[in-house]
């Protein structure tokens, strides 16, 4: 049974960390985050209410939005516009870049 644990906790964490690898890379996400910061702000922080603050937001969240905005599932004229040309990985990015601004 402890070795049951033991194995479940361990694929756990290497489950966490391979996760960790595969997120987005936050430098490259802060240089494709320059065409955000018009509406989002600089560091995140929308100085407008028309449009959402980005900062600290979870990245798998923030990556939902930008894959449904890129395929069409969630409609803004706008956003579907800019996330069409995304990547996975820009998407992945940006993702992570906003979660790390806390």
């Amino acid at each position: 049974m402890k070795r049951t644990l033991l194995t479940l906790a361990s694929v756990a964490i290497l489950g966490l960390s391979s996760n960790a690898i595969a997120a987005g890379d936050v430098a490259a996400g802060k240089a494709k985050a320059a065409t955000c910061m018009g509406c989002h702000g600089a560091n995140g922080i929308s100085s407008t209410p028309m449009f959402p603050n980005l900062a600290g937001q979870k990245a798998a969240y923030t990556a939902k939005q930008l894959k449904a905005f890129k395929d069409g599932s969630r409609k803004d004229g706008t956003m579907n516009a800019m996330a069409k040309p995304l990547s996975p990985a820009d998407i992945d990015n940006l993702a992570a870049y906003y979660e790390s601004l806390k």
